[in-house]
């Protein structure tokens, strides 16, 4: 009896654990009881999101988009991929928010409340694309660690905010100033308060771009709890980590942020290559800044089919960091010959590009059709994964869908 009631004891402590919460009727539960709490909710209903949208990790919640639901030109929310550290906050009261700027590269610790953000700087709206770091991770080998994204862990909104050059402007800046690092109330998924889930950042010159937002709209709306809502750092064209959410301190810092998932391989690729599955020291990792060229077909859904002599009209998006995209092509013979699609100019700087084709295939049969896009620099997307790197990161491998001529 004694060893019953000691294990029920322990069971019940590491559900508590999970829950972050005691449950005060316990002893009462019956065997084998299943805990509503426990009980994973339906993450399309909770954020919105459309039911196609593959969900890799409930526990922190992380789900993604099939290249077909990217389409449109500025991406609604039921599309846009859920990336999280720790928990999504609840009871969020706006009207209390508060951003706080400390430091050791501030003038003076200043606090801003939300309202305050809104009314006593000049707001913008900029179309800004995010990515994550490990996009295409899944096609690694060896395997990384981490969420096995495949393709559709990209998106471009509109963002509406303010600048946050300007708000360092008014908080007062020393000229040591190195880095912001942000700092967000997630909690971290053990539910010790002590731990961050995440705490990035980026150097001066980044956060004062004219493009680099204090955001509290996406698409015109308040931005949805699960993105950051009521306040979140906006960075375009550097890894989505870097956009830090439910932002309520930046610290400004005369040195390299040292916050949680700045150290160590986070966000980190190997500075010189590495053959694959290689172990790399930390002191041997660069911290990724802009993302590169890439491209994605978003039309039409893989696996098409179409009647022989009829074109085939493609359409999709290319992005390239902080840098334009130039041409896109594309090849319907595994790469041995490139067409150029017609290519749009971006809507402003950092948001995504769009591109379309009309093709004629030979004859009947089984075709992939490849994107290739090519950035300012003259860097092109390769056919296959890119240099392998410990924690999968910067997968720009050309995008490819299949088509069948019947």
């Amino acid at each position: 009896m004694k060893r019953r009631h000691f294990v029920k004891r322990t069971a019940l402590g590491s559900l508590a654990g999970l829950l972050g919460a005691e449950i005060v009727f316990g002893a009462n539960m019956p065997e084998n009881y299943d805990l509503l709490g426990l009980q994973d909710p339906d993450p399309f209903k909770l954020f919105g999101k459309d039911k196609e949208m593959k969900v890799l990790n409930s526990n922190p919640w992380n789900m993604e988009a099939l290249a077909h639901q990217l389409d449109d030109r500025v991406t609604p929310n039921p599309y846009i991929f859920v990336r999280n550290n720790g928990k999504v906050p609840e009871n969020i009261n706006e009207k209390e928010w508060t951003l706080t700027f400390d430091g050791e590269s501030v003038k003076e610790e200043k606090t801003f409340t939300l309202e305050e953000l809104k009314t006593k700087f000049k707001q913008y709206t900029y179309q800004l694309t995010l990515e994550c770091g490990g996009n295409g991770r899944r096609e690694f080998d060896p395997p990384a660690k981490g969420n096995q994204w495949d393709i559709g862990a990209v998106f471009c909104a509109n963002w509406t905010g303010v600048r946050l050059g300007d708000v360092l402007d008014a908080v007062g800046i020393k000229s040591d100033a190195v880095y912001i690092g942000y700092h967000g109330i997630d909690q971290h998924l053990s539910g010790d308060p002590t731990k961050a889930s995440i705490s990035r950042g980026v150097p001066m010159a980044k956060a004062y771009q004219d493009e680099t937002l204090l955001a509290f709209q996406m698409n015109g709306k308040d931005i949805p709890l699960v993105h950051g809502f009521p306040l979140r750092l906006v960075c375009g064209g550097w890894p989505a980590s870097a956009s830090g959410k439910w932002v309520n301190r930046i610290s400004v810092r005369n040195k390299v942020h040292d916050g949680e998932k700045m150290m160590g391989t986070a966000y980190r690729v190997p500075c010189n290559p590495v053959a694959p599955g290689e172990k790399v020291k930390d002191e041997d990792m660069c911290i990724i800044e802009s993302m590169p060229v890439k491209s994605l077909i978003t039309y039409p859904k893989t696996g098409a089919q179409l009647a022989e002599g009829k074109k085939l009209t493609i359409r999709g998006h290319a992005w390239a960091g902080e840098l334009e995209v130039t041409k896109v092509y594309y090849s319907i013979d595994f790469g041995v010959t490139w067409s150029e699609c017609n290519l749009e100019k971006p809507v402003n700087r950092l948001a995504w590009q769009h591109f379309n084709a009309s093709i004629d295939f030979p004859k009947k049969g089984y075709y992939e059709v490849w994107a290739r896009a090519v950035d300012a620099n003259g860097d092109s997307q390769p056919m296959l994964v890119p240099g392998w790197n410990p924690k999968g990161y910067l997968n720009n491998a050309c995008h490819r869908i299949a088509v069948k001529i019947v």
